[in-house]
């Protein structure tokens, strides 16, 4: 069986042990911080599968530690938060966490997240090398790489696979139920934002300009089409 390495970054001492004795029951090796500078500082040093990174930490927020390392490491990033306010939750998939837990935490639900996270790394890849264009973009499947006039396009791991998902769907709605099912390997529970939020996303980095295309239109309703 798989060992995965989870960096769990959480002050409070009791519920991070709990996590970590009923993760490492199953097929995990887990890791506990409590403090956001030395979390940082393991989470850039050493290779992780997963981070579980609370928000509300003593020095260093969670918020704070994945803008620093998003980009820099491939871990899978799942966002602690024991606020109602959604704000973190949106916050923290704008800055490129992959999801976000509630607290308290639902151990069955938490692993859920944590198996789905690691999915999305198997999912196939294009045999060869393939650039699909539209407008004035350029998207090599192979690099993973979105280009405008040649420059890089920076996006994230979701953003571009959510772009790709609807870019090879072109003149199909892609509605939200599908995109959490091809993107996360879950059902839509009719609440969860971050796919409202990565399209949007999407279309500040697509819609250049004032004269520029609207490639991603919204179908009330039903959900997403691309038109490029």
């Amino acid at each position: 069986m798989t060992e995965y390495n989870i960096l769990i970054v959480e002050d409070d001492q009791n519920l991070a042990e709990l996590t970590c004795d009923f993760l490492q029951q199953i097929e995990f090796n887990c890791t506990v911080e409590s403090n956001g500078e030395s979390a940082l500082t393991r989470a850039l040093a050493e290779h992780f599968d997963v981070i579980l990174l609370d928000i509300m930490l003593p020095d260093l927020d969670g918020l704070q530690i994945c803008k620093q390392i998003r980009g820099k490491v491939s871990s899978k990033i799942l966002m602690l938060t024991a606020r109602t306010d959604t704000i973190d939750q949106v916050l923290g998939l704008e800055i490129g966490a992959d999801d976000y837990v509630a607290k308290p935490v639902e151990p069955r639900l938490l692993l859920a997240k944590i198996r789905a996270v690691l999915r999305r790394d198997n999912a196939p890849e294009p045999n060869k090398s393939e650039t699909i264009s539209f407008a004035d973009f350029a998207l090599n499947t192979q690099k993973r790489e979105l280009t405008h006039h040649g420059q890089i396009v920076e996006l994230t791991t979701h953003e571009y696979d959510l772009l790709y998902l609807l870019v090879t769907n072109a003149g199909e709605v892609i509605s939200r139920e599908d995109i959490f099912q091809q993107l996360r390997g879950v059902e839509y529970d009719g609440q969860n934002r971050q796919a409202d939020i990565l399209i949007s996303n999407l279309r500040a980095k697509l819609e250049t300009g004032q004269d520029s295309p609207v490639l991603i239109k919204t179908v009330r309703s039903k959900g997403y089409l691309f038109v490029g």
